[in-house]
């Protein structure tokens, strides 16, 4: 009988340690602050939510605990009114043990992430301060560039040396003003390496996740700005887009005089006739004297897009990036709606208007 009562009691504390693990604990001082009203927030996404409202001892302590899921850490700051007095970053069965002044000024001990964290706070601060004083003092704008370079640089060697810490999220996203720090297009790769590092170490954090979101964005950014750049040496720019097999087709590749590049939707049934009853015929008549069609579609199922490809027997290049309305395509040649037609050559870019008529006439004449 005592064997069963030593079982129930090592599951019970198993049981408790396992509940304490999914815990952390901020024990928080600020010896000007006695008696006063606390709040702890918690980031969620762009903003900050109140968890709750705590209230000082005569020594200005007070010991919170919250959730933290395990491999989840927690962004979690703590405010007197609408001053920040810290800023933590908080792992599951931490204890953060804070001492912080009402000015904003704190240290904190106990979890590594929070102090990588004010490491990166601190610097951003010192930062703002110097580019205020400059501006205060009228300093020359090559003065201030020199400023914010020196300090892009440190940011840049900061969250490069610690790719598997959440404590560099923030800094990859601070501001000046409305300008981000990381305002370069090639920061896409830098985006890149933290992403993927930390979602070895974090698979499942919202804040990894919504890192990939931006780090996508960027990257089209990206690879769109690059394609501009060699757009401008070939009079239009190339697409380099997936087919029905899956393997990239370029708009380069396409062997023909001229070249119709067509925006459309397989989920639309009017895009679907005009394939039938416009295109098809045109491409029969005038594919031999070189033309070809180079269709990008936009719905975002490729399953359906390559079902209805292949029902209607398309010949010419079809392809699909699966992106939708997000795919860079459409942004690369400032396509405003859908269906879209776009003649290119070697002599640039035409923009015609989606009907028979329109299309049979400009590739006629192109093809003179």
């Amino acid at each position: 009988m005592k064997s069963y009562r030593y079982l129930a009691a090592a599951a019970a504390l198993a049981l408790l340690a396992s509940c304490s693990g999914n815990k952390a604990v901020i024990d928080f001082t600020a010896p000007d602050a006695p008696e006063t009203r606390m709040a702890v927030k918690q980031l969620n996404g762009t903003v900050t939510d109140v968890l709750d409202s705590v209230k000082t001892d005569a020594r200005g302590h007070f010991s919170y605990k919250l959730d933290v899921a395990k491999g989840n850490p927690e962004f979690v700051y703590v405010y007197k009114a609408d001053r920040r007095l810290a800023s933590l970053l908080l792992e599951s069965g931490e204890k953060a043990v804070v001492t912080a002044d009402t000015l904003g000024n704190y240290e904190v001990s106990g979890s590594e992430g929070s102090i990588l964290l004010k490491q990166g706070d601190d610097a951003f601060n010192a930062f703002m301060g110097k580019i205020t004083a400059l501006s205060n003092q009228g300093a020359e704008p090559a003065e201030i560039a020199r400023e914010y370079i020196d300090h892009y640089r440190a940011s840049v060697k900061f969250v490069l040396s610690n790719t598997k810490s959440l404590a560099v999220v923030p800094v990859l996203y601070e501001n000046i003003g409305d300008s981000p720090v990381f305002m370069n297009v090639s920061d896409a790769m830098v985006f890149r390496k933290v992403c993927d590092s930390l979602k070895t170490v974090y698979p499942d954090s919202k804040y990894v996740k919504a890192l990939e979101t931006e780090t996508v964005r960027r990257e089209q950014i990206f690879a769109l700005q690059n394609r501009i750049n060699v757009a401008e040496e070939r009079s239009y720019p190339n697409l380099n887009l997936p087919s029905v097999n899956g393997e990239n087709v370029s708009l380069d590749s396409a062997d023909a005089k001229f070249t119709l590049i067509f925006f459309w939707d397989a989920r639309e049934a009017t895009h679907k006739i005009f394939n039938l009853d416009v295109l098809k015929p045109l491409y029969a008549q005038y594919h031999s004297r070189g033309f070809e069609i180079y269709a990008v579609c936009v719905d975002p199922d490729k399953a359906e897009w390559a079902q209805v490809v292949k029902a209607q027997e398309l010949p010419w290049i079809n392809v699909n990036d699966g992106m939708g309305t997000a795919s860079s395509s459409l942004y690369l040649y400032n396509v405003q709606s859908i269906p879209a037609a776009i003649l290119v050559s070697e002599n640039g870019i035409q923009p015609v208007g989606v009907t028979e008529k329109e299309l049979r006439a400009a590739i006629a004449k192109g093809l003179k």
